[in-house]
């Protein structure tokens, strides 16, 4: 016994082995330039994780633009705002503490009067405060079809009247190749750069975008350019080719800042931190900041990119690996196989469960997802425990030892004595052919004193009935046959009615289902092992006769077999 479990616990940790070596060979890295300098500019929106829309909660605070500001600060020569109300009018006068300095944004849509308010404010920032050092009217304004690109440039026009900064609009890259007018309007183009949402692989995505950039030049000579907004989300549902991770994220923003930096490209990166309250927008809204919610940082800007949950998922699945291999230890007789392979389904099992636990923790998740994630828990662990057991069978069967055979048959020769045997068969709506084949293989049991009761218990339909009746008389007086139309306790019921009408010198009862064609030898190999007394009981196996028909057929047999 111990050294069976000793063998199963070396197995265990064989496999254990094999599953850590697969984990570590296929950790992800990536590699990229690394960030020397401060980035260009950050968008900025100073909202903690626990703000669901900044439009319906209170202003966001001075304490928490400052904490925001502070976090940022080291890491960002300027930063980007899309809104001058509800507290964002602090932000310039805060950055100003850490040298920063601030594009302002004035919020546009439909809404006439918030858009005056937003104007208001942008520009009474400007006068303010002197690290204000441009005004952005709208954001892809024209993109989202509130206003056309001939109203918004009259809108900048009357901004710069008010203003000595330069002015513009951020708009996605294609509405400044469409509308000229609007280049003529502002000062600067701001243009949103994000081939995320063109599909573009995250290995194409910088040349993309300095492709796009180049056109402008080229269809504006002499036009003073800014990336508005490059990012990468680090989380997300794919689009076409386009990918996001934390490593393509680190790898894309750190490859575009160096190609920018060296070629003297203005830009900003979308965004300083990630955004739950974007959960609105769909599952990858929330994920383009180079800080997540809580303002950690979310990759290395410099040296080896690696993924920052990976080693912890990777330990939590070879625990559960380990810890849903020990039952296996209770099992007898178990072979070598039979151990890597239940041992090997166990950590298939545990590196799913921590993958599913891995991506609950490192995503945003609101309230509904969290009943959710409750509700498929309930749902999986017992399904995956079912799994398991049923691995534990198919082991057995595909790696176990054979099955042995308790009782040792005797050779085939003239038994001493024949014992009267009572062979019982409860039938419900069976097909009478069917039926019929069972009764013609008892039939021919080569055993001269026997017995069947067959008993056809709430089965109303005659084309069922009186065939199997007109059967068994033909077979003779050895064929019992009783038809009960009414009866409660399903087969066990039909098996006590069978008990009444068995012969009073019946010793031996033998129970088959209908559907059973027994071979002819099967009471004489079985009724022998009654002479012993200690004997009450004898389950013989049974295989499904039409194996052949097909690869399912086989693999129901094999169940049996």
């Amino acid at each position: 016994m111990r050294s069976g479990l000793a063998a199963a616990a070396a197995i265990i940790a064989v496999v254990t082995g094999f599953h850590a070596a697969i984990w570590y060979s296929l950790r992800p890295e990536g590699t990229a330039p690394a960030v020397t300098e401060r980035f260009s500019s950050l968008s900025f929106a100073p909202y903690s994780r626990d703000v669901r829309h900044p439009d319906k909660g209170p202003p966001v605070t001075a304490d928490q633009i400052r904490s925001d500001v502070n976090a940022v600060a080291d890491y960002t020569r300027a930063i980007r705002t899309y809104s001058s109300t509800l507290g964002l009018d602090l932000i310039p006068a805060i950055a100003a503490e850490r040298g920063l300095k601030v594009s302002v944004g004035a919020w546009i849509d439909k809404d006439e009067t918030r858009n005056a308010l937003e104007i208001q404010n942008a520009v009474a920032l400007t006068k303010q405060n002197s690290n204000v050092d441009a005004l952005v009217v709208g954001n892809e304004t024209i993109f989202r079809g509130e206003k056309s690109a001939a109203e918004m440039a009259e809108l900048i026009r009357s901004v710069k009247r008010q203003t000595n900064v330069p002015v513009t609009t951020g708009e996605i890259w294609n509405v400044w190749l469409d509308h000229p007018e609007l280049v003529s309007a502002v000062d600067y183009i701001a243009a949103h750069i994000l081939p995320y949402w063109e599909g573009v692989t995250a290995e194409n995505v910088v040349d993309r975008s300095i492709d796009i950039y180049n056109r402008l030049r080229a269809a504006y000579p002499g036009k003073r350019i800014v990336i508005a907004e490059f990012g990468w989300p680090s989380a997300g549902y794919n689009r076409d080719g386009a990918v996001p991770g934390d490593i393509a994220q680190a790898n894309v923003i750190r490859t575009f800042v160096s190609r920018a930096e060296a070629l003297g490209i203005e830009y900003n990166i979308i965004e300083a931190f990630d955004a739950p309250w974007k959960s609105f927008e769909g599952s990858v809204g929330q994920y383009w900041g180079i800080f997540d919610a809580d303002r950690h940082l979310k990759f290395p800007l410099s040296g080896p990119i690696t993924e920052p949950t990976y080693g912890r998922t990777a330990l939590l699945a070879l625990l559960l690996g380990v810890a849903l291999s020990l039952p296996m230890l209770r099992l007898q007789r178990m072979t070598a196989s039979q151990a890597a392979f239940l041992g090997s389904a166990a950590a298939g099992v545990g590196a799913w469960t921590a993958l599913v636990l891995d991506y609950w923790a490192t995503h945003y998740v609101t309230g509904g997802n969290y009943v959710t994630l409750v509700i498929s828990l309930a749902l999986l662990g017992p399904l995956a425990m079912v799994v398991l057991y049923r691995i534990e069978e198919l082991s057995s069967i595909l790696f176990g030892r054979p099955p042995e055979r308790l009782v040792e048959l005797r050779p085939r020769g003239a038994p001493s004595r024949y014992p009267k045997v009572s062979i019982h068969i409860p039938a419900y709506r069976e097909p009478p052919e069917m039926l019929k084949q069972t009764l013609d293989a008892v039939a021919r049991l080569n055993w001269p004193n026997l017995e069947c009761v067959v008993v056809l218990n709430n089965t109303p339909d005659p084309a069922l009935v009186e065939p199997v009746r007109a059967h068994c008389a033909t077979l003779g007086e050895r064929f019992k046959f009783l038809n009960v139309e009414k009866m409660s306790g399903f087969k066990a019921g039909a098996l006590r009615i069978a008990l009444d009408h068995t012969a009073p010198d019946a010793e031996i009862i033998g129970v088959i289902d209908s559907d059973y064609v027994v071979h002819p030898d099967w009471l004489k190999d079985l009724v022998p092992v009654f002479e012993d007394p200690t004997v009450g009981l004898v389950q013989a196996p049974q295989d499904h006769r039409d194996a052949h028909l097909s690869p399912m057929h086989e693999a129901m047999n094999a169940e049996y077999a």
